[in-house]
This record gives structure tokens, C-alpha cells and sequence, in this order.
């Protein structure tokens, strides 16, 4: 936002740095102890003629370098120049150059300063400075709430880049945002859950970094928190520093996080988001599983009631949370270590899977969710045949 706002100051005041240029005065930057010195080194007619297209019938020339202002800044004054005249209305440049023509040169030469301090803010910082100012304001005891906010809300979105999620630690970031996390306010807590999880989502060396210096812990209790938008972002920042990794998911079980999970998918008066965000868990840790040979072996999946509380998703009135459940349920299947007798007699997946069915035909009546209800279907059809074929192989009698 504030490249864009700077943009369009610019905007606002380049024209004069135009004017000024056609009516005949052109920077010259290689006198620092001088200031500004301007010399009539350009014709009117040779910088309009910077405005118009070479080929009006190529509708992309009609854009000049489009990509140069996407940076924030220009590397000099006449480059910044040399861009608003080919982005300006050369009739309008010409009418400025008029007006400009007619100022007396102590009116000029206050303009010209005007246009230097401008340039000065133009020089856009850093995204790693833009960071370490966001992080010195999280350090800084005495920062405000607002400064705090702020700079949490700023790393949210610094840090989505992969190059600056790993600049984070390096910048000493990491333990000040998790730090945060036993801010006495619930939105900077939930800000820096949020932060830690877009670091380390699909990030192997930020996760490492973030369970070395001991945040799943919290982030777990924080899971159970009062405020259920401080849960769901604790739980997304669970979910990304635990998936596809083995270390991750080792200290999970440690810390009883699948108790956890459990206490969430059985529980229908919790948040529908953060059950969704939950199942959602359970589907990628048991793919993990199916996976890696070597993975952690989850405790739960060889627990009856666990698997219960995701079976009995399936009835839940919710489409979204009832696909999650399906995935998460087909991905329990195919593991060797769940057994298709409690599937079948404890948590009577066939009935659950029936009712869906005609819930799901009841769907496809209403044009409204008639395709939703149609690939649920499908997906349904795919889970009943698994759990058939797992439990054919044990119902099967030996000859």
C-alpha cells in the first residue's frame, strides 16, 4: 500500500518535473556539493515524442516499461523522469510546460528542491529492512500496542516469500515473534501464531528453526484458547509446522497434540472452522504416514475413540467439514495399522456412510448443490470401496 501511495504522489507532482524538463531544464546529478544544476540540453519536441508509441497498431507498445515502476523506486531522478513522460499525456505535458514557463526562477528553484525531497522518500527500503523495523518495534519495550499490531500485521505479509521467511531467524525475528505468543493481549498473540505459521508453511529449515526454539508447545495450549479466532490461527500455525515433517510430528505426539485433536472433532459446540482445521490435520498426518515409512507413528490411529470422532464428521449437516472427514477417513483406511473391524463394528462406518448417501441424493435434487453434492458422491463411493476391500481381506476365511 504505501508504494502505491508513494506512486501516486508522484504522479501528482512529476508533471512539473516534466514541465520543467520540456521548457528546457535538465537534471544534471554529477555535482553533489551543487545541488540541482539544470542545462538546455533536450528540445520540446524530442520529449513529447518520448510519449507516443513507435507502433500505434501493436497494442503492447502502448504500454513504455510497464514493469519499471513495479519496484517501488527509480534508480535516478531522470529515470523517474524519463518514465512519467512516457506514462503522461503529451498534450497535457505541453500545456504544463506552459505554466511552467511563466514562474519566476525563485518559484522554479523552490519547486525543484520540492521535487529532491520527494525523490528522498522515493527511496523505497528493503523488504529485510522493512523487517528488521517491524522486528526492533516488537523488541522495543516500550513500542505501543498499535506499533505492535502493526508490525506483526507488516511481517504477515513480508514473510509469505520464501527468501524472506528464511531471512527471519537471521534478522533475530523468530524469537521475538514467538516471544508474542505470551503477549497478555489475544490479537497479538494471534497475529504472531500467524505469523510463525506463513513462515514455516511448506518450509522445512523455518519449521526446524521454530520447534528448535520450543513454540509447539505453546501454540498447542493456544489451540484451547477462549477467543476461537486465537485457536484457529494456533492450530493453522500447528498444522504448517507439523506437516511433512518427521520432527515436527514427533514432538506433536510428545506434547499429546493428537488428545487434542480429538477433544475438537468430538466436540460438536466447538467452532465449525476450527473442526474443519482440525480434521484437516488428521487427513495430512495420516498421508504423511502412508508415505514415509519411517514416520512417526501416530498413538491415535490405533484408538477407537479417535476414529470415532472423525467417522461421526460424516454426519455433521456441513459439506465442507463432511468432504475433509471423508479424505481424512480414506487416508485412515489405507493405513496398516487401523483395523477395519472397529471401522466397521465400533464406529458403524457403513451406516454412516449409507446416511450419507441419501443425504447426498437429496442434494443432487437441489440444483443449487446438485455438482458440490455430486463429487461428494463420488468421493463417498471411493472411501465405501476401500473400507470394503480392507474389510474383505480380514472377513475373507482361508481355504
Amino acid at each position: 500500500m504505501e508504494r502505491v501511495a508513494l506512486r501516486f504522489l508522484v504522479a501528482t507532482a512529476v508533471i512539473l518535473a516534466v514541465a520543467t524538463v520540456i521548457s528546457g531544464e535538465l537534471v544534471n546529478e554529477t555535482s553533489a556539493t551543487e545541488g540541482l544544476l539544470w542545462s538546455t540540453g533536450k528540445d520540446e519536441s524530442d520529449l513529447l515524442s518520448k510519449a507516443e508509441p513507435e507502433n500505434r497498431d501493436d497494442s503492447s507498445s502502448s504500454v513504455v516499461n510497464d514493469h519499471e515502476d513495479l519496484d517501488g523506486g527509480f534508480s535516478s531522478l531522470e529515470g523517474m523522469l524519463h518514465w512519467a513522460i512516457g506514462h503522461s499525456d503529451p498534450t497535457k505535458l505541453k500545456e504544463s510546460a506552459e505554466d511552467v514557463q511563466r514562474l519566476p526562477a525563485s518559484e522554479l528553484q523552490k519547486r525543484q528542491l520540492e521535487l529532491k525531497e520527494l525523490m528522498e522518500k522515493m527511496k523505497m527500503p528493503s523488504d529485510a529492512e522493512l523487517m528488521q523495523t517491524a522486528i526492533d518495534d516488537l523488541n522495543n519495550s516500550s513500542s505501543s500496542f498499535g506499533d505492535r499490531q502493526r508490525a506483526l500485521q507488516e511481517l504477515l505479509i513480508l514473510v509469505e516469500p520464501l527468501d524472506n521467511a528464511n531471512d527471519l531467524n537471521k534478522l533475530g525475528g523468530l524469537a521475538i515473534v514467538i516471544q508474542q505468543l505470551d503477549h497478555p493481549d489475544q490479537d497479538i498473540r494471534r497475529l504472531s501464531a500467524w505469523v510463525l505459521g506463513k513462515a514455516c508453511q511448506n518450509n522445512a529449515a523455518v519449521q526446524k528453526q521454530i520447534l528448535e526454539l520450543g513454540a509447539l508447545n505453546k501454540l498447542i495450549k493456544m489451540v484451547q484458547s477462549t477467543s476461537i479466532e486465537e485457536a484457529i490461527k494456533a492450530l493453522y500455525a500447528v498444522s504448517t509446522l507439523i506437516r511433512n515433517s518427521l520432527a515436527g510430528q514427533e514432538f506433536f505426539y510428545a506434547e499429546a497434540g493428537d488428545t487434542m485433536l480429538q477433544e475438537i472433532l468430538s466436540n460438536s459446540s466447538n467452532d465449525i472452522r476450527l473442526r474443519r482445521k482440525a480434521v484437516s490435520v488428521v487427513a495430512d498426518l495420516a498421508e504423511y504416514q502412508l508415505e514415509n515409512i519411517a514416520g512417526a507413528e501416530s498413538p491415535c490411529f490405533r484408538n477407537r475413540f479417535f476414529l470415532k470422532s472423525v467417522v461421526d464428521l460424516t454426519a455433521s449437516t456441513d459439506l465442507d467439514l463432511q468432504e475433509k472427514a471423508l479424505v481424512a477417513i480414506q487416508n485412515l483406511l489405507q493405513l496398516k495399522t487401523t483395523e477395519a473391524l472397529v471401522f466397521k463394528d465400533f464406529c458403524n462406518l457403513d451406516g454412516s456412510l449409507e446416511r450419507m448417501r441419501q443425504q447426498l441424493l437429496d442434494l443432487m435434487a437441489e440444483e443449487d448443490h446438485r455438482d458440490y453434492a455430486v463429487d461428494l458422491e463420488t468421493l463417498r463411493r471411493e472411501v465405501e470401496q476401500i473400507f470394503h476391500e480392507k474389510l474383505g481381506k480380514v472377513m475373507k476365511v482361508p481355504t
